[in-house]
């Protein structure tokens, strides 16, 4: 949704990057772009004027121009009042002292009330509560039944004591549920109220109504954040007439101009509190308005990364992976454990969805959405149509059994071939890593080897150099020589000298093979 946004912010802030000094006109036209960005993305025009007149005045300020890098400094800049725009802080849930905690949805039609009551269950139930799901959308047709159905597949309760399509009484059901709830002892309340294709006298009414028979703790306005300006008009126009704490923006993974999500909590003044991007019901979050402005300059958003992967993998099992592969050179790492991990890594979402999460992935964003997510099945097909034996041992498999484990798995025979090559080279490069020796044909950290062969012939060049006749100019030179010997036995990132040139940077090919 936001990657047109963040191509022209990227491209603003490149023009930029190597100057000393940002001059005014420098200020001025990096300002000017950011302007048109935040247009095209349909950012409502009062937040950019705001957003804009905020960051040139800080631009002019002396944290810039007192600053060793500049334009790194208006990245900064631009990125704190994303931030703020979007809300500032994360907003968390308020529950009552006494349960059950009623949380109120509204909306209009179409905007995923219905799913994102079951999604905000599952997610209540993953944080230890016991939701209670109520059917108060007795218009629409099927309304009811689908609440029933996402609540069976999200594992919560649901109150559904009338039929729906035009029959029934949604505030006196609303009544009802609250009495279930503490005879059933839910400790939260889902309310699915009814939508409209637009705003009218009827549909506030009612969500005023159902409101005022329930008081709810929490009422949050469901919107649609592919549906641009329009949601910021919708959003004042509830916000009037029934209220609401907190915003949830659904259908995020969309590709329509996400100006809604960088408008709507400027506009109205009630934060984001949760994020729908996907149809799977573990497809939401809180959401971080920190980590949002990260995504949209293109610094990805690892801590969201590390949250998910510590839901769907257990230390136990990780210390376990990592002691096979620190011991006897990775050969107690079998094809078995290969594909528990591929499969522990596609629990946690899309891999597209994962890389871009990566910092700098952003630059690779054509390479990320090239990959076809049915290769991880091809490969676990691949796998599990291999005998015990072939899996513990891959090195048995001959020509015979390649054929064989082709045809069950419906793939050519060179495609288990590559693969059992590829497992070989990753288990000898994890392996490897997981000892301490860093990258094959990497130079490693100190005491942690690799790439020895590269030190001794950059040794060697460096024997027949020459020294300068002139004694201060030879001092000088020694002195530089022994600062970089010192930078260069601290490491770099990834174990790299200090001094080493980014576009000089090449992976091994090991790594190349893997990745292919």
């Amino acid at each position: 949704m936001f990657d047109t946004l963040s191509d022209r912010l990227a491209n603003t802030f490149k023009t930029l990057r190597g100057k000393g000094r940002l001059s005014e006109a420098d200020i001025d036209g990096a300002a000017r772009e950011i302007r048109i960005a935040l247009l095209e993305a349909d950012v409502a025009l009062p937040v950019v004027r705001a957003f804009i007149a905020s960051v040139k005045e800080r631009a002019r300020g002396a944290e810039v121009s007192k600053a060793l890098n500049p334009s790194q400094q208006v990245i900064k800049i631009v990125n704190e009042e994303l931030v703020q725009i979007l809300g500032g802080e994360t907003r968390r849930l308020r529950f009552a002292k006494q349960p059950p905690t009623v949380i109120m949805l509204a909306g209009l039609q179409g905007a995923g009330k219905t799913t994102l009551a079951g999604k905000l269950g599952r997610w209540l139930k993953a944080q230890g509560h016991s939701p209670l799901l109520v059917a108060c959308d007795l218009q629409r047709p099927n309304a009811v039944n689908q609440l029933s159905v996402v609540a069976e597949r999200a594992g919560v309760a649901v109150y559904a004591p009338q039929p729906g399509n035009g029959v029934g009484d949604p505030v006196q059901v609303a009544k009802d549920s609250i009495e279930h709830a503490r005879a059933k002892q839910y400790d939260v309340v889902v309310v699915d109220t009814a939508g409209r294709l637009g705003i009218d006298q009827e549909l506030m009414q009612q969500a005023a109504d159902i409101r005022d028979a329930v008081t709810p703790d929490e009422i949050l306005f469901v919107v649609d954040a592919m549906i641009g300006q329009d949601a910021v008009n919708t959003a004042e126009a509830f916000r009037d007439g029934v209220g609401f704490d907190g915003v949830v923006l659904s259908k995020l993974d969309g590709d329509a101009r996400g100006g809604a999500a960088l408008s709507i909590a400027h506009v109205t003044g009630r934060q984001i509190m949760f994020a729908s991007n996907g149809e799977k019901l573990d497809e939401f979050d809180a959401f971080h308005p920190d980590r949002m402005a990260s995504r949209i300059l293109g610094m990805g958003d690892v801590l969201s990364l590390i949250e998910k992967a510590e839901q769907t993998f257990s230390q136990e099992e990780a210390a376990k992976m990592a002691s096979k592969l620190a011991s006897s050179k990775g050969k107690d790492f079998t094809l078995d454990d290969f594909l528990a991990q591929m499969e522990q890594v596609r629990k946690m979402g899309s891999i597209s969805k994962l890389l871009g999460m990566l910092p700098g992935m952003a630059q690779m964003k054509d390479q990320i959405n090239s990959i076809d997510e049915r290769d991880v099945d091809r490969t676990a097909a691949i796998i599990k149509s291999m005998t015990p034996a072939e899996r513990a041992e891959p090195t048995i498999i001959n020509g015979s059994r390649r054929a064989r484990i082709a045809r069950g798995s419906g793939v050519e025979v060179s495609a288990v071939k590559s693969l059992v090559e590829r497992f070989f080279e990753a288990r000898k490069m994890m392996s490897r890593m997981a000892q301490g020796g860093g990258m094959p044909g990497m130079p490693g950290m100190p005491g942690m080897g690799g790439g020895p062969g590269r030190q001794k012939k950059q040794q060697k060049q460096a024997k027949g150099k020459r020294r300068s006749g002139n004694p201060m100019k030879r001092k000088a030179e020694e002195q530089a020589a022994a600062d970089r010997r010192e930078q260069a036995a601290q490491g770099g990132a990834f174990g790299l000298p200090a001094d080493a040139q980014a576009q000089d940077f090449e992976l091994p090919d090991e790594f190349k093979k893997f990745m292919r």
